[in-house]
């Protein structure tokens, strides 16, 4: 049976219509429109203890419905969820035990409050043992060097202090499943790194389940080797990520610094896209060109000082992902 289990999960909200103006405004108000919007229609997956799945989409693509769902925070139209067993939003004190969750733009500390006092009190919440929750505060603690900050009052953290406390106070009461939700957004590189780092230890160090939403590609390639695409409340895709890059966008990029002015090439199956004094940029897809057999062809014919291929970067995979599935931003 799968940690986590969602099946034909739909969710509607009713929205307001009104007809512009004045006379829009008076008419809504003695008989009211309403319209049927689908945040999520028939998405399903599963995933399996100690995996990492990242869960990415446009804007108003389904993603925080999802995770609210799975959370407990929403209730489905309809479909079926279960996580480790539980339905999420019918036993929801008994879930929340369970779970961690981080939400990038809100916080569970208080904001007032001493770091160290936010973590008792939410020790006191989820009804930690004391001599447990001394070990797991200390190790938490440790890993994301928090030591300096635990007297200062929450209010007082840069954003990248404030992100690294929020995912101790997540982890507290020893979760086995994780939802994060854009947990690095607005934070530096130096914090963004030490994020990853710290998710990527917990996840396999550890075993935590990890279900991850993010507009951060880079979140994506550093973390997860799967990865689910939704659109327009509709799943897209669900494998791992290689396959995604592979079957989405299957060019290489090719560089060469030549010893002399670049040359013109011609070479079936290869596109230049930028030529500049000594150098080229070019375009093949190894699947009908290996990378190999075309670096051999141009440096039998052409003195080479430097050459190197490279994979399209992750946006330009998701991107185009978006674009064949008609998924841009709601």
């Amino acid at each position: 049976m799968p940690q986590i289990l969602v099946e034909a999960l739909a969710k509607t909200y009713r929205v307001a219509e009104r007809t512009p103006g004045l006379i829009g405004a008076v008419r809504g108000l003695v008989h009211r429109q309403w319209r049927e919007v689908w945040a999520l229609a028939d998405v399903s997956f599963s995933l399996e203890a100690g995996e990492l799945l990242a869960f990415i989409g446009p804007n108003g693509a389904g993603k925080s419905t999802t995770i609210k769902i799975l959370s407990g925070i929403l209730r489905p139209t309809s479909g079926r969820v279960e996580v480790d067993g539980l339905v999420p939003y019918e036993d929801r004190i008994h879930h929340v035990a369970r779970i961690g969750v981080v939400f990038g733009q809100r916080s569970q500390l208080w904001w007032d409050l001493p770091v160290i006092d936010g973590f008792d009190l939410l020790a006191d919440i989820y009804r930690v043992e004391p001599a447990r929750y001394r070990r797991r505060r200390d190790e938490l603690v440790a890993m994301l060097r928090l030591e300096p900050l635990l007297d200062q009052p929450v209010r007082q953290l840069s954003l990248g202090q404030r992100m690294r406390a929020e995912f101790a106070a997540a982890l507290l009461h020893d979760p086995t499943i994780l939802f994060l939700d854009e947990p690095t957004i607005g934070l530096d590189a130096p914090s963004k790194l030490a994020v990853r780092e710290f998710v990527r230890r917990l996840n396999r160090e550890q075993g935590v389940t990890v279900l991850l939403t993010t507009h951060d590609m880079h979140d994506v390639e550093a973390l997860a080797e799967r990865v689910i695409v939704i659109g327009h409340g509709r799943l897209l895709v669900d494998g791992p990520f290689a396959s995604l890059r592979a079957g989405v966008l299957a060019e290489r990029r090719l560089y060469i610094d030549f010893v002399g002015p670049a040359p013109m090439l011609d070479i079936d199956g290869v596109t230049i896209k930028a030529r500049e004094g000594r150098s080229l940029e070019l375009t093949f897809n190894p699947g009908r060109l290996p990378a190999p057999k075309l670096i051999a062809a141009i440096t039998s014919s052409h003195a080479v000082d430097d050459i190197h291929v490279e994979e399209p970067a992750i946006e330009e995979v998701i991107a185009r992902l978006y674009e064949l599935h008609d998924a841009h931003e709601a």
